[in-house]
C-alpha cells in the first residue's frame, strides 16, 4: 500500500503541472489556506472525508456484523451473459495489461484528488465545491447499493468464465487493495461513476486541457474494469448514471455554495 500511496502522490504532482501549466504545490497551500479562512469550504471537505472513511467501515461492518440475504450476481449474469469473457478474448494483450491496471490503481486515484488540486490552483471555487459535493453524492447512493444488493466481481462467479487479469501485475492485489474495496461491492461501480463524474466536471471547468486529461482517463478506466474482469456491465451502466446525476448536482450546489459565500465575503466588508 505504500508504494501505491507514493505512485498516487506523484501522479497527483505531475496531473497537476499538466492539466495547470503551474507550481503543482501550490494546491496544498490553496487547500489550507482555503479550509481555515472558508468556513463551508471546511464543512464541506469535513463531510466528503467523514463519507470515505464511512465507506471503509460499511466494508469493515459488511465483512463483521452484516450478511445480506441474497447474492444478485446471478441474475446480472443471467441478464448479461459472456459479455466481460468476450471482452477479454478479443482485447487481451500482456503489454496492454499493466497499462490499465496502473489506470484503474492509481490514475483513478489521482484523477479525484487532483481535481480538486487544479481547481484550487485555478481559484475556480465553484468547481472545488462541486467536486467535493459530487464525491459525496457518489458514496452516498452507492453504499446502500453495497449493503442490500450485494453482486460479486465477475472474476470471482466462475460461470462467468472470467479470468482476473489485475494479477498478473499486482499479485498481492487480494491481501493489499481487497480490504478497501468489497469483492460484492460491485453495484454500482465506483470506478466507472467517479471517473465519469471528474470527467463531466472537467468538461464543464473551463480548462481545455484538464477536459482532455480527465476524457481520456475516465474512458480508459472504464474499459479496464472488463478487460481486467472486475465489473459488470451493468455496473458500468449504473455507474455511469449515477456520475452523471452527481456531476450535475456537484455543479449546481458548487454553483449555489460559491454565490452564497461570495455574498457572505461582501455582507461582511460592508457591514465590517
Amino acid at each position: 500500500m505504500t508504494t501505491i500511496t507514493l505512485f498516487t502522490t506523484l501522479n497527483v504532482i505531475v496531473l497537476l503541472w499538466i492539466g495547470t501549466l503551474q507550481n503543482p504545490f501550490k494546491a496544498l497551500f490553496t487547500l489550507v489556506r482555503e479550509l481555515f479562512t472558508t468556513p463551508r469550504f471546511f464543512i464541506l471537505f469535513a463531510a466528503m472525508a467523514a463519507i470515505l472513511m464511512l465507506n471503509k467501515y460499511e466494508l469493515q461492518f459488511e465483512q463483521e456484523h452484516f450478511i445480506s440475504p441474497n447474492d444478485f450476481t446471478p441474475m446480472i449474469f443471467q441478464l448479461e451473459g459472456f459479455f466481460v469473457k468476450h471482452v477479454q478474448e478479443i482485447f487481451y494483450s500482456p503489454w496492454l495489461t499493466p497499462v490499465l491496471a496502473y489506470f484503474y490503481l492509481l490514475v483513478f486515484q489521482a484523477l479525484i484528488i487532483g481535481s480538486i488540486g487544479v481547481y484550487l490552483i485555478q481559484h475556480n471555487k465553484a468547481h472545488v465545491y462541486a467536486t467535493c459535493y459530487a464525491i459525496l453524492i457518489n458514496y452516498t447512493m452507492a453504499i446502500p447499493f453495497f449493503l442490500f444488493f450485494p453482486v460479486n466481481e465477475t472474476w470471482s462467479y466462475q460461470p462467468a468464465g472470467v479470468t482476473f487479469y489485475m494479477l498478473e501485475v499486482f499479485p498481492n492485489f487480494e491481501s493489499v487493495y481487497r480490504p478497501l474495496s468489497g469483492l460484492d461491492n460491485c453495484f454500482p461501480s465506483l470506478h466507472t461513476s467517479l471517473s465519469v463524474t471528474m470527467a463531466v466536471l472537467g468538461f464543464r471547468s473551463g480548462n481545455r486541457r484538464w477536459a482532455i486529461i480527465t476524457g481520456i482517463s475516465a474512458a480508459i478506466i472504464i474499459f479496464s474494469i472488463f478487460y481486467l474482469g472486475i465489473h459488470w456491465l451493468s455496473d458500468m451502466l449504473a455507474g455511469t448514471l449515477l456520475g452523471l446525476m452527481a456531476s450535475s448536482l456537484g455543479i449546481y450546489l458548487g454553483k449555489l455554495t460559491d454565490k452564497k459565500a461570495t455574498h457572505s465575503l461582501y455582507y461582511n466588508k460592508m457591514t465590517g
